[in-house]
C-alpha cells in the first residue's frame, strides 16, 4: 500500500482504500467475509487473499504471517527451480 496516495497497487491495478485504520480493517475483514462465501456467484475466494492484504498493513500478526508465508513460498520455489536445472545437466 502507498502512503503517500492511500492506494492498494496490485500490479497495474490502484484501488483506494480508506485513509483510517478502521475504515481498511472493516474493508480486510469484509473481503474476508466475502471470500469464505466464494461459492456464490458474485464473490469469489479471490477476495480472501485480497482480504489478508488489507488487513496486513494494520494488524501486525496478520503482517507477520504474510511475511513468513512469502519468505516460504520463495525458498520453496528456489528450492524446485534449482532442482530442475539440475535435472538438466
Amino acid at each position: 500500500m502507498d502512503p503517500r496516495s492511500g492506494k492498494l497497487a496490485l500490479g497495474n491495478w490502484q484501488i483506494p482504500m480508506p485513509r483510517s485504520r478502521i475504515g481498511r480493517i472493516g474493508v480486510g475483514f469484509s473481503l474476508m467475509v466475502g471470500g469464505t462465501l466464494g461459492f456464490l456467484p458474485v464473490l469469489g475466494f479471490w477476495m480472501l487473499p485480497l482480504g489478508l492484504l488489507v488487513l496486513s498493513h494494520d494488524l501486525s500478526f496478520v503482517r507477520r504471517q504474510r511475511r513468513r508465508t512469502t519468505i516460504w513460498w520463495a525458498r520453496r520455489r528456489a528450492r524446485k527451480a534449482d532442482r530442475a536445472q539440475r535435472g538438466r545437466k
